[in-house]
């Protein structure tokens, strides 16, 4: 019998999401691939003390028209559900933000990592690798604490690996066994997050039969998925 990973409800989806859970969210920072469905969902369950790995710290109405009804991971912030934020852009460059506003208060904690950075420590923690060397940072306050070791007359931080316990993604095509595909830009932090969570979660706008995605497309394996949930039509 096919594995079937699909769920029927978003709640379904995170129902073992606990308090004190470390979720990764994909999302450049606009609606491009960020999975705003399973972010409701995850308000609505109300869990509390979460760590948050994304790129940014949720920016309420960012790339979005006027007009439009639109959220992103900013209201988990508004619902004071987050400890803390592991995060390249958390803030925007004027305004301010439910993130911004916390971080102010020192009721949520900040940990500020370069993109390249960002997507390589996600990547490593998929991969099983521990730690890595880079020469990004070196010089700047991202080299606070941080071991650092010369190569080749070169200096480079270690940077340790991500993972987490939930990854909550969206795709553009899935089939039953979690075999996805993305739409251009919008796979972002997509792919690489997919392997890194002890849970990953794919958002589908389209689900399709076994067989109907081309292999050679296929760009995260089913095997690093567990549930698949579709959105609703029109759900921006």
């Amino acid at each position: 019998m096919p594995i079937n990973k699909i769920v029927a409800t978003y709640a379904e989806a995170i129902a073992n999401l606990q308090d004190g859970a470390v979720v990764m969210l994909d999302g450049f920072g606009g609606p491009g691939g960020m999975p705003t469905g399973l972010i409701a969902a995850l308000r609505d369950k109300g869990v509390k003390d979460l760590t948050i790995i994304s790129n940014t710290a949720g920016l309420p109405g960012f790339g979005v028209p006027p007009g439009i009804d639109y959220h992103n991971h900013a209201i988990l912030f508004e619902n004071r559900q987050v400890r803390k934020v592991v995060a390249t852009f958390p803030v925007p460059r004027s305004g301010t933000t439910p993130f911004y506003e916390q971080y102010r208060a020192g009721d949520v904690e900040l940990e500020l990592v370069p993109q390249g950075t960002l997507a390589e420590r996600i990547r490593a923690g998929g991969a099983g690798i521990p730690a890595f060397y880079t020469p990004t940072g070196v010089g700047t306050l991202m080299a606070g604490g941080k071991e650092s070791r010369v190569f080749d007359g070169r200096e480079y931080l270690l940077e340790h690996a991500l993972t987490a316990d939930f990854a909550l993604l969206r795709a553009h095509k899935a089939d039953p066994m979690g075999n996805a595909v993305y739409r251009g830009t919008s796979r972002n932090f997509n792919s690489v997050m997919a392997s890194a969570g002890r849970i990953t979660v794919l958002e589908v706008d389209h689900l399709v039969e076994l067989g109907d995605l081309d292999p050679e497309a296929v760009v995260t394996p089913g095997i690093y998925v567990q549930r698949v949930v579709q959105r609703p039509a029109g759900l921006i």
